[in-house]
């Protein structure tokens, strides 16, 4: 999941003690320039050559450091010292006014054992090889989306056809979900995730998705079936490790997480290929390379664009930097997967690179558990509607594509017009 998608109020800016009388750190997020929706600001590169380590000023009014090179990215987000309980007072926030902390008290912003508790919980689920068994069911939904976009005639929105439906589908069957719940956990996260939701939207959009899901948990628990819902039930409840609100809230979360950050890639990643042709002609020519090809697309266009924040809790030393205990840190993961010292050429999007490295699913303990999904669905998805439709191509100017620009941090294209 997203761990960007708490906020709370601001707390006000924290003084920078080595900071020139009156000066104030630069703001972050930046803002991309004019033209390049598929490139990071280009501030943030020359706080990685310059400033590694960079304070900035947050729209909550609070400072943080801003982590962009690779090997720092990795070492804050492996280390026990740095925490992700955003319950913490400095814990730093985006938001610049009060928002619902609508993960604060679940797993993903929890430290140590008890967070390693739930991850197992979930782990036999979201293994590599558990993905690769879904995978004949995932290339038998594509190809059901595949149908009725070529029975349509195009255009199509690519995003309404195939890219949101795909993973919706994948992880509402996974859970146990009725896959007719899809469209209203679609429209329900959205509002979570746009950054002009009002607070009462935000309280609303999650108390729907969670009291539905609390029917469903009700019903598996009087009828359970083969899904991870009765599976937690029976394994989990029953035995008293979890109850069944716990199991709702995590349904949500895995919901959230499951379909919207891997549509915005799917969308993204067509894109990114229409627009390098040789690119997408060698993924023709070589279906070998498709796994590879998506790593890339991971890294190139890395769907978290805000970062992961993290509080430290002691001060760390990271080379010949001391964060303090107490500082906020925002680990910029965009900017680490354009890390010149880790990916040659970094700024060049290229099917054939290794780019395995990459760190577009985190680092370490809260590192995504369902990445071995996410890339199955990113490959079969990709190579059957490049390989379906040879003619593809947008129905607009590239200019024209809308992308997502809020706090939450979430990159990808919002809506694809298409035709073939």
């Amino acid at each position: 999941m997203t761990d960007t998608t708490d906020a709370t109020d601001a707390s006000g800016p924290r003084p920078d003690p080595e900071a020139a009388p009156g000066a104030q750190p630069p703001s972050f997020p930046q803002q991309k320039a004019p033209g390049c929706p598929f490139d990071p600001p280009p501030g943030y590169r020359r706080l990685q050559a310059d400033d590694p380590f960079a304070q900035v000023t947050l729209p909550s009014g609070q400072q943080a450091r801003l982590i962009t090179r690779h090997r720092d990215v990795r070492a804050v987000l492996d280390d026990p010292r740095f925490s992700a309980d955003s319950s913490h007072p400095d814990f730093p926030r985006m938001f610049p006014r009060p928002v619902p902390q609508v993960l604060k008290g679940t797993f993903p912003r929890l430290d140590g054992a008890e967070h390693l508790r739930y991850r197992r919980m979930l782990a036999k689920d979201f293994t590599g090889r558990r993905a690769e068994e879904l995978r004949p069911r995932i290339e038998q939904i594509v190809d059901a989306r595949l149908d009725l976009m070529e029975a349509s005639g195009g255009p199509v929105d690519l995003m309404e056809a195939l890219a949101y439906p795909v993973p919706s589908t994948v992880v509402c069957e996974l859970l146990g979900v009725p896959a007719e719940d899809s469209p209203l956990f679609e429209s329900r996260t959205r509002v979570l995730i746009n950054g002009r939701s009002t607070p009462e939207e935000t309280l609303r959009a999650k108390d729907d998705i969670l009291g539905h899901l609390e029917g469903v948990v009700a019903a598996k628990e009087k009828q359970p079936d083969d899904d991870l819902i009765s599976r937690l039930l029976v394994e989990q409840v029953a035995t008293g490790l979890l109850d069944r609100a716990e199991v709702a809230i995590i349904a949500w979360l895995l919901l959230a997480a499951g379909h919207h950050t891997t549509a915005t890639m799917i969308g993204t990643g067509t894109m990114l290929l229409l627009e390098n042709p040789g690119q997408l002609a060698a993924l023709r020519a070589d279906p070998k390379l498709i796994p590879g090809a998506v790593d890339e697309l991971l890294r190139h266009q890395t769907a978290m664009q805000i970062g992961m924040n993290r509080i430290a809790t002691a001060d760390v030393s990271l080379g010949a930097q001391t964060i303090a205990a107490g500082e906020g840190v925002v680990c910029q993961l965009a900017t680490a997967n354009r890390d010149p010292e880790v990916f040659p050429d970094p700024d060049r999007f290229d099917v054939t690179r290794a780019a395995r490295g990459h760190l577009a699913f985190g680092h370490g303990p809260h590192q995504c558990p369902g990445q071995s999904l996410a890339r199955v669905e990113l490959q079969v998805t990709l190579a059957r509607l490049i390989n379906r439709l040879p003619g593809l191509r947008l129905a607009v100017p590239a200019a024209d594509v809308p992308f997502w620009h809020h706090l939450f941090g979430i990159h990808g294209v919002k809506e694809l017009p298409v035709t073939w």
